[in-house]
């Protein structure tokens, strides 16, 4: 029998969110029926999508799109339909506020996204939501209707402020919740009471290996070429990669490139912190790219890098590892379960610029050290990170929990 929910999402399709597209994508392959709803419309224009996230745009339906009018329609039609549920969940949005007039606002606007998410979900018959990104709404949706709700937990920002996040509510309320790592499980646990930690999984994310696979190593290049992928945000520690490649410009390495792949509002300070190091022929930011760009470039680099504050488990570190390109990371949060220091990486301490040159001097100088890293990055990859295999967990997951 086919297992029909409801997946809830931020923003989908999403360039940051491609590994909720694959995950979706595998678990239908696996005959479960599931309904997209995103809370707002994709993050580009459609001609601007892959075909794949054409096709999950058709069968995707997206809440801030119905526009003003249908959202305020839904609250008047819950209300009246069942306002018990209603006045519950309104009731929550004020509580979890804690009088707090900012967050009251973000509360009452999750509120409304819930109604019309909710009355979705009735429409279409469906009983159990499970969630990325959106798990307030999701929180506040299973106290106006009668259905039940999981999410997977990503962190590290959950986990900074969980009295704000609520993860204490979420977890006491949710059927089951999915955390992607050891060091993530142990941060809800950490956040909830005993009596609720049956409940919590440990589900890793994937990447296929077919589609990143291995790529040419290259023993002497003119130019060494270094990658890093993410958000353009003060968590990922760019400005610390930027200063390290800067020392080494100084001490003479001039045959270095770093690319940063990706958007945000970090954008322009660090624009201005490449220029300021005086890196702006070897330092470049190449704005928010498709996943075919980020492939390309994962063609082209020798090292990919990242020196990021606090992390999940980033999945561009698993795309990058099974091409069989060497990993240079901070030993953070969930990191060290997928980059083991010596076999599958390199691991560095955070915040520390010297020590990151350092790190990318000594693998710069050492080929056979980085072929090595990389051949066994992909076996790592291929044994614990394989999307097929994670997402046939993850699907074993909801068979025992949804069946129960």
């Amino acid at each position: 029998m086919s297992i029909r929910l409801a997946y809830l999402v931020s923003q989908y399709p999403a360039i940051n969110h491609t590994f909720i597209l694959r995950e979706i994508s595998t678990l239908r392959e696996l005959g479960f029926d599931i309904e997209v709803i995103s809370i707002r419309a994709p993050d580009r224009p459609i001609e601007k999508l892959s075909p794949a996230e054409r096709k999950e745009l058709e069968l995707t339906w997206a809440v801030l799109p119905q526009g003003i009018s249908a959202i305020l329609l839904a609250q008047f039609a819950s209300l009246f339909s069942n306002p018990a549920g209603y006045f519950r969940g309104l009731s929550l949005a004020f509580r979890l506020a804690r009088l707090d007039l900012q967050a009251l606002f973000l509360n009452l606007a999750y509120f409304a996204e819930a109604v019309v998410a909710g009355r979705r979900m009735k429409s279409r018959g469906l009983n159990h939501l499970h969630t990325h990104f959106s798990s307030t709404v999701a929180l506040l949706l299973v106290k106006i209707f009668p259905v039940s709700y999981s999410a997977t937990i990503h962190g590290p920002e959950e986990f900074d402020d969980a009295v704000g996040f609520h993860l204490a509510p979420k977890v006491a309320v949710a059927r089951f919740l999915c955390t992607i790592s050891q060091y993530a499980r142990s941060q809800l646990m950490r956040a909830s009471r005993p009596e609720h930690w049956h409940k919590i999984e440990v589900s890793p994310l994937g990447v296929d290996p077919a589609i990143f696979a291995p790529r040419p190593h290259r023993q002497n290049p003119a130019v060494f070429e270094i990658l890093s992928v993410g958000r353009l945000a003060p968590a990922k520690g760019f400005a610390i990669l930027i200063e390290a490649v800067a020392r080494l410009v100084k001490e003479g390495r001039s045959n270095i490139r770093l690319r940063i792949a990706g958007g945000g509002t970090e954008h322009a300070p660090l624009s201005e912190w490449i220029a300021q190091h005086g890196v702006t022929q070897q330092v470049f930011l190449e704005g928010p790219c498709s996943q075919e760009k980020v492939l390309q470039m994962y063609h082209e680099t020798d090292l990919f890098a990242l020196a990021s504050f606090a992390e999940g488990v980033p999945v561009v570190l698993m795309e990058a590892m099974s091409m069989n390109i060497p990993c240079l990371a901070t030993w953070i949060t969930g990191v060290p379960e997928l980059i083991r220091h010596g076999e599958d990486g390199w691991l560095v301490p955070p915040s520390d610029p010297t020590v990151l040159a350092e790190a990318i001097a000594y693998l710069m100088d050492r080929p056979e050290l980085r072929e090595r890293l990389g051949t066994s990055a992909r076996k790592r990859v291929e044994e614990r990170y394989h999307l097929a295999k994670n997402t046939g967990l993850l699907a074993q997951i909801f068979k025992r929990r949804l069946s129960s």
